[in-house]
């Protein structure tokens, strides 16, 4: 019989319970439900028990066997936060640019010039797969030690087969590898490469005819991304692409109306993409199809703050009855963190939704945007045990302190991979340091 790990008596337990079927909507979204002075029983990586601390050791004593007690008192319990829109897997930096941004540049016209996503598709063509893989794992341990516990990673940074291959193969190798996991989408279609500049509908037929059946051949994706955007792909090119997808069992997802108001709202409602995410300049119409089908939007705040943008209308989404979820939209050009936390007070500070919105956002509706909700995103029993234990009275701290890492135990499905806001090593429970990961000396681990 597996040990039970009880995490004793919380200051509150936020579960986010009870949308495991459908994303929240709405009203519903500030739907939390907090548990004061709650307690959470786990038994091997599954979540056992929910509620008061007196019921909790009500059901203790109806159990045999080992109890390890982690004191939760002074801290709140939430589900693993899950990061529903990353672009993980890429090499290269592109800190220049903010200085290029600063001076007036644009998003469009820094890609038009070869800069952007195509200065790090050249850096990421021209590396490794092992190098691809330090630098990604890194990334997931930073990840981790701000609770995120699940992660969407897309392709993108390849823009030809060969490379884009190798970027999934390496998404999926670290979902093998690290706790934190790893959810691949395909997203061949991320800006049209220089070698194709003068037919890309060509390039279109190869990501259609080419790249997608043997993405789906190698079963490295589960989704199919595309950015439909002026000066990208149009809405025609994306919708051929997404459905081609689909033929191939990969859900659509889309980039949409970022830059300008294109179409990509009303698009992903026509498609049936399972999100939508930017959503900058989505059109009335397009909010209202999309509520109308259900795709949820994943919103990014973090790159409009980093692109000096005027954010996602979250407000009229919310009352609109469109899912919404939160992303912190990891990249290397327009939002280079892995701090959700910051993204959630971002999503207060930016777009005026509330910390329960915030939660539920970042939980249980982004378990949703990349079909994990059944095992993960809220507290209840018979779900994966990823859960974060925040150093903080009450949850509406993790959003009035902005910019502050609270995280002091994350649990991955059932397992302690952060103590004291610090990565354990597996293989022997001792503390791995930011000094020595950054000199490449990382944890070990294993699934």
């Amino acid at each position: 019989m597996a040990e039970l790990l009880y995490l004793k008596e919380a200051e509150q337990v936020v579960t986010v319970a009870g949308a495991s079927d459908k994303p929240k909507v709405g009203e519903d979204l500030s739907e939390i439900g907090v548990i004061e002075r709650g307690s959470v029983i786990v038994e091997g990586e599954k979540i056992a028990f929910a509620g008061t601390d007196a019921d909790a050791r009500h059901y203790l004593q109806k159990r045999s066997g080992k109890v390890k007690t982690i004191e939760a008192t002074g801290k709140i319990l939430t589900p693993g936060l899950v990061d529903p829109h990353t672009h993980l897997v890429f090499a290269g930096s592109r800190e220049q640019e903010l200085t290029m941004r600063l001076k007036g540049k644009s998003y469009m016209s820094i890609l038009q010039a070869g800069g952007g996503i195509l200065s790090t598709t050249k850096s990421t063509r021209a590396a490794t797969a092992d190098q691809l893989a330090h630098e990604s794992r890194l990334r997931l341990d930073r990840f981790l030690k701000h609770g995120v516990t699940t992660v969407e990673a897309k392709s993108g940074y390849g823009l030809a087969t060969d490379a884009e291959l190798k970027q999934l193969r390496v998404a999926q190798q670290l979902n093998n590898e690290h706790p934190v996991d790893v959810v691949s989408t395909f997203m061949g279609a991320h800006a049209i490469p220089p070698e194709w500049k003068q037919d890309p509908d060509g390039f279109v037929q190869l990501v259609a005819e080419e790249m997608i059946p043997q993405v789906a051949a190698e079963n490295l994706a589960e989704f199919c991304d595309v950015f439909c955007e002026e000066g990208v792909f149009t809405v025609a090119q994306s919708q051929y692409i997404l459905e081609e997808g689909k033929k191939h069992g990969l859900k659509p997802k889309i980039h949409a109306d970022e830059l300008v108001s294109f179409g990509g709202a009303e698009l992903a409602a026509k498609v049936g993409a399972v999100s939508a995410d930017h959503l900058l300049k989505a059109s009335p119409t397009g909010i209202e199809q999309m509520a109308e089908a259900g795709v949820i939007a994943v919103l990014l705040p973090g790159t409009a703050f980093f692109l000096m943008t005027e954010p996602a209308n979250a407000r009229a989404m919310i009352e609109a009855g469109v899912p919404v979820a939160l992303s912190t939209d990891r990249n290397p050009g327009s939002s280079p963190t892995e701090s959700l936390p910051f993204i959630m007070n971002l999503a207060c500070l930016t777009m005026k939704m509330t910390p329960e919105e915030v939660l539920a956002a970042s939980t249980i509706n982004a378990a949703h945007a990349i079909g994990r909700a059944k095992d993960i995103g809220s507290i209840e029993a018979g779900k994966n045990a990823d859960l974060v234990l925040f150093d903080a009275p009450n949850y509406q701290t993790l959003q009035y302190n902005y910019a502050v890492n609270r995280v002091d135990t994350v649990m991955k499905a059932g397992k302690i991979v952060v103590e004291g806001g610090v990565l354990l090593e597996k293989t022997d429970n001792q503390r791995c340091s930011l000094a020595t990961e950054d000199r490449g000396t990382r944890p070990i681990w294993q699934k």
